[in-house]
């Protein structure tokens, strides 16, 4: 019992530190934190429903588990050998056995449905308001804005020497040319892939698609408030597999428009436009 204590302790103050850490874990938007539990924050519909699908498949399965858990106790209680010494010798209950193929079958049904419409629900929307054409290269991502043409550019790693954290740069996540997109505008992602397989997720906004070599998939999304959000290529797809994320500047749709068309003359960052757009006086939408 003293050695039990002993190691109870630890384990509650452990616990304690673990659950005190969540108020700051849910201001994170976008990347993962240390010592985080669950999903990052939903920033789309898509993402939203997928939490809710996953929170209603927990509530089934630890019914599930739970029920067998007490069936098991009653066996073991009810059926060992100094409980009942004499064993039936009965193979058949028409009854349970109806009870125990059908009730499977309901479940099934109680997830299927709501999965099937999540998968559809995610697949495409019918009314996409821009388009972004994301290419999958050995190992890094370009971008187009057919909307913007002549607006494309390429996104690489920032090496671990480059990062300036001073900027809110994160190691293995920040690249030097983000993704720049419109908050509140239903976004269609055309993703496909120069080489090999890639795929192109982004958990806030319950995106993972693959980039097949000579095919177009499609996905989509709709960010409903600013931010910087990451993801990460999903397939292995060879040794530099881990180092080519994914980072998306969620902003204001006045400030987009603006941007997009600064840089279709020639890639600039959002932040280095936004700076300069402040010098000239124009103060940013958000602010306005």
């Amino acid at each position: 019992m003293k050695q039990f204590r002993k190691g109870l302790y630890p384990g509650l103050l452990a616990l304690v530190l673990i659950l005190s850490a969540f108020p700051a874990l849910a201001d994170a938007i976008g990347a993962a934190k240390p010592w985080e539990l669950g999903f990052q924050p939903a920033a789309s519909p898509v993402a939203e429903r997928m939490h809710q699908f996953h929170d209603m498949l927990l509530w089934i399965i630890t019914g599930i588990s739970l029920f067998v858990l007490l069936l098991l106790i009653i066996v073991v209680v009810r059926f060992n050998a100094r409980a009942n010494p004499i064993p039936s010798a009965r193979t058949h209950n028409v009854p349970l056995e109806i009870v125990w193929t059908v009730l499977p079958v309901v479940i099934l049904i109680v997830i299927a449905v709501p999965s099937l419409s999540l998968l559809y629900y995610g697949d495409r929307t019918a009314k996409p308001e821009m388009t972004l054409k994301v290419t999958g290269y050995q190992w890094y991502w370009g971008y187009e804005y057919p909307e913007y043409e002549g607006l494309s550019f390429l996104s690489n790693l920032i090496p671990d020497k480059d990062i300036d954290k001073s900027k809110g740069q994160m190691r293995l996540l920040s690249v030097d040319n983000p993704v720049v997109l419109p908050v509140e505008t239903n976004i269609q992602f055309i993703v496909t892939a120069q080489d090999v397989i890639h795929s192109f997720a982004v958990p806030s906004f319950g995106v993972k698609t693959d980039a097949v070599p000579g095919r177009l998939n499609e996905s989509w999304t709709r960010i409903e408030r600013p931010g910087i959000y990451y993801g990460q290529c999903s397939e292995l797809c060879g040794q530099n597999h881990a180092f080519m994320p994914i980072e998306v500047h969620a902003v204001p749709k006045e400030d987009f428009k603006a941007w997009a068309e600064a840089a279709k003359a020639g890639y600039v960052s959002f932040d280095d436009f936004m700076a300069g757009r402040t010098a000239a006086g124009a103060a940013p939408a958000e602010q306005q």
